[in-house]
């Protein structure tokens, strides 16, 4: 079983939609014991960082998913979800995030060549493999994936997976040890998104 962490900041319905049609086994839940029994965990989020980790700590969720992740069950950090994983964010101030990948989380706005590159990113994006791993057994370089975000992950080299070309080399997909990060939507991005989310199931 996947729990899904409701914690306020999400889209549950479209990631649960997603799993189930793929006949994988998820719950929806803002529950510790349903995170401890769970095989994996994925870890959604939209909007603003800041908002988004005081929300986390508030349903009392952020020591439950750092320990379980330190004792190498599967997390999946989706969009925000992903970059909660970061040490740090810089998005209305300086933010502490859950230290479970090395980097930074920094506007987009400030690293972009000019101003034909929009923020917030919206659209798809073709994925640029750096590394082998088994997230990625049912997709394929040059796949595309959807992204929207002002913000990215830096100065996390070591652990990207892939990357999507915006003017500058965004962070697509992180691994670090078993926890794994996706900046775009795999519930958005149609068969590519699905086999992403089979593979983290298989894991």
């Amino acid at each position: 079983m996947i729990a899904v962490i409701d914690y306020g900041v999400g889209n549950l319905f479209s990631l649960g939609s997603s799993l189930s049609f793929l006949g994988i086994e998820n719950k929806i839940t803002n529950q510790k014991s349903d995170i401890i029994k769970a095989e994996r965990i994925i870890l959604p989020g939209v909007g603003a960082f800041p908002d988004a980790i005081k929300k986390l700590r508030e349903a009392g969720l952020v020591d439950v998913v750092k320990e379980e992740a330190l004792n190498g069950k599967p997390l999946l950090g989706i969009c925000l979800g992903m970059q909660m994983l970061f040490d740090k964010s810089f998005e209305f101030g300086i933010h502490e995030g859950l230290g479970l990948v090395k980097g930074d989380i920094c506007p987009l706005e400030d690293d972009l060549p000019n101003k034909d590159f929009k923020v917030p990113h919206i659209g798809w994006n073709s994925l640029d493999f750096h590394k082998q791993d088994s997230l990625l057994r049912y997709i394929k370089e040059g796949d595309y994936v959807y992204y929207v975000h002002s913000y990215y992950a830096k100065n996390c080299f070591e652990d990207t997976i892939a990357t999507s070309e915006y003017g500058i080399e965004v962070t697509g997909i992180v691994r670090r040890g078993s926890v794994y990060g996706t900046q775009f939507h795999p519930e958005k991005s149609g068969k590519v998104g699905l086999g992403l989310l089979q593979a983290f199931a298989e894991i």
